[in-house]
């Protein structure tokens, strides 16, 4: 909900926040579903595993079919897929999955 309020709501935040903090938010929700269903699994390997997801991810919108970019232009495929491929976007997607293993790491560790 806090990735949809950031990138639809007009809160008045600065553009850079509205682009890639849904972009983040979007990475860390990857980042805690891969965690969540692997919880036995290492951190950094839930961490690359949650980044190669969002990579991936993020060159499907490089690929383009007729079904495919008519679910693109849905709420649904705005969120889950995205429209166009950016770099600055795996650049924030890896940042935001990094600072989540970190805090997930800190978690873990406390009694």
């Amino acid at each position: 909900m806090a990735g949809l309020t950031v990138r639809f709501v007009p809160l008045g935040l600065p553009p850079a926040i509205v682009k890639y903090g849904g972009s983040t938010l979007w990475a860390l929700m990857i980042y805690w579903v891969v965690s969540t269903l692997l919880p036995s699994w290492r951190i950094c390997t839930v961490a690359l595993l949650a980044a190669t997801l969002a990579t991936a991810i993020e060159f499907l919108k490089l690929f383009h079919s007729p079904a495919l970019d008519a679910f693109r232009h849905t709420l649904a495929g705005v969120v889950l897929l995205g429209r166009f491929f950016s770099v600055w976007d795996l650049i924030a997607y890896w940042l935001a999955i990094s600072v989540g293993a970190l805090v997930d790491r800190r978690l873990r560790s406390l009694p």
